[in-house]
């Protein structure tokens, strides 16, 4: 018996969170303050995540959970992003454990698309 039921949108949604975080580490390698997400990016990423647009999670709740558990970190102080063109926000990246556990859950007969 598998753990989490398929249709779980809370970790459905965790998921989907370091996916993004993953992503925006991958595509900006090399650039340490484009490899973040601030949260109201992040929103707008899963927007029409299905766990989101109906109402079932917070992407907010969702992040501090996975800030708690250590699968996400606080990136250091906001500054000027030159590719926001404005002073960032509190930024997230995925950590080594957040890596981990997003490996283990794609790796799993549950696949999250």
């Amino acid at each position: 018996m598998s753990g989490a039921p398929k249709n779980d949108p809370v970790r459905a949604t965790l998921i989907a969170i370091l996916k993004q975080l993953n992503q925006a580490e991958t595509v900006h390698e090399g650039a340490l303050a484009d490899q973040s997400l601030e949260l109201p990016e992040i929103e707008r990423r899963l927007s029409d995540f299905w766990a989101i647009d109906n109402g079932s999670v917070k992407v907010g709740l969702a992040l501090g959970l996975l800030l708690r558990n250590g699968l996400v970190a606080a990136a250091g102080m906001p500054d000027y992003s030159w590719q926001r063109q404005r002073a960032a926000a509190q930024r997230y990246l995925i950590t080594p454990e957040g890596k981990k556990f997003l490996v283990d859950s794609i790796q799993t007969a549950e696949r999250i698309r």
